[in-house]
């Protein structure tokens, strides 16, 4: 293995043992004291790495984007598409919700990590088109009126909600099977087109395009804003 390729491993260590780290802490934080001793490292080596540990937690939410990222990239039906990304929120819920409250604070009060937050932001607009692209697929296929938009963010308000729900104390306590709930998640999340049939000549899809340079623009805006 080449010097390189053995840093780049290295780094992937780092970052995979940081956010189990995270997630084990419950408050969203941790000492790079702990990381090292974890790695059994020489904290010093982190920051060959990492020149803060800023730095470190918006490397995990990148990661985690990219991950995201890979698995919409998967090309088959558009059901399928439309399944993984509610099983995205739903799956790792602690996970999802922790490193939102963590790129929100971020970029409340962190300052010199341009770069990386552009370089997030570019990811999540490639997502972003390629959800889209799925959704424009899916709402043809069922034939129905309902908008690109509206749709969108239906399963982004079913994900939030389920995964807030499938976190809570409450629910492990008393409310029943994640497995179940889950799964009544996606079916009713794959139902809902069918509810606004289009009429035949009806104009599907129409703000899919207006979307997508909504996008673009806000991202042409992240660019242009310090952090």
């Amino acid at each position: 293995m080449s010097r390189q390729h053995r840093f780049k491993a290295r780094e992937e260590n780092i970052l995979a043992m940081a956010e189990q780290l995270l997630l084990e802490s419950g408050d969203g934080d941790i000492t790079l004291d702990s990381l090292a001793d974890q790695l059994d490292m020489a904290k010093g080596t982190l920051y060959k790495h990492f020149s803060s540990k800023d730095e470190l937690y918006l490397r995990i939410i990148i990661r985690y984007e990219e991950q995201l990222f890979e698995i919409n990239r998967i090309d088959d039906c558009p059901s399928a598409g439309v399944a993984r990304m509610i099983f995205q929120q739903l799956f790792n819920p602690q996970k999802a919700m922790l490193l939102n409250q963590i790129e929100e604070r971020l970029a409340a009060s962190v300052t010199g990590l341009n770069r990386l937050f552009g370089e997030l932001y570019d990811i999540r607009r490639q997502r972003m088109k390629r959800l889209i692209d799925i959704i424009s697929a899916y709402l043809q296929e069922q034939h129905s009126s309902l908008s690109t938009r509206d749709y969108l963010s239906s399963i982004w308000a079913m994900g939030q909600g389920g995964a807030g729900l499938l976190n809570s104390s409450f629910y492990q306590r008393y409310l029943g099977r994640r497995d179940t709930l889950r799964y009544a998640f996606v079916q009713q999340m794959l139902e809902l087109p069918s509810h606004y049939p289009a009429a035949d000549d009806e104009v599907m899809d129409e703000d899919m395009q207006e979307l997508v340079e909504q996008i673009d623009t806000e991202s042409e805006e992240h660019r242009n804003t310090s952090y």
